[in-house]
């Protein structure tokens, strides 16, 4: 498998100590960086992993930083990008069978490297069981298509749930409901 890894420096060590497992396991390896352990902002390495994921140049992604969070985030907001933050092997294999997650993001102040690498081989081998769960991956994809258009988004969300926009609107000041 093809697989785009990046990392900020809190991720570093563990980002080269997976690209020497990911390669022992005969995986092809495209190593966006960081090159070093030199304090540097983690979004753009974790876009340019989600890039490479969503124009094919790789297969899964992963992302590394400090606690993971961030990478997770930055990811996502690559259109077509399905990040998850796995620290533990359920996460991993719920990601893979239930939300089709194409980039894993990791913590590497958090996750020890033998742990990491049970983590990764488990988000590689599962399957996506598809299924039912199928509609809501759909529905990830049609929520990332509406941008800064509240209408549409507002719409889209009350044809999958009608009365879900009243329910997340505030009400007037003095409104006892």
């Amino acid at each position: 498998m093809r697989i785009a890894i990046g990392s900020d420096h809190a991720g570093y060590d563990l980002k080269q100590h997976l690209v020497t497992m990911l390669r022992n396991l005969d995986h092809t390896v495209l190593d966006i960086g960081t090159d070093g352990l030199e304090s540097v902002d983690y979004p753009v390495f974790c876009a340019a992993v989600g890039r490479a994921v969503v124009r094919g140049e790789a297969e899964r992604g992963i992302v590394l930083g400090g606690s993971g969070q961030g990478e997770q985030i930055a990811a996502n907001k690559v259109d077509g990008v399905r990040a998850a933050l796995c620290n533990d092997l359920y996460t991993a294999r719920m990601c893979r069978e239930h939300n089709d997650a194409n980039v894993l993001s990791m913590g590497g102040r958090i996750v020890a490297p033998a742990l990491a690498d049970e983590i990764v081989v488990c988000f590689l081998q599962t399957p996506y069981q598809g299924g039912r769960h199928q509609r809501r991956v759909d529905q990830l994809g049609e929520l990332g298509t509406f941008g800064d258009d509240g209408v549409a988004m507002d719409g889209y969300l009350e044809s999958l749930a009608p009365g879900i926009v009243a329910r997340s609107t505030p009400l007037p000041q003095g409104d006892p409901r």
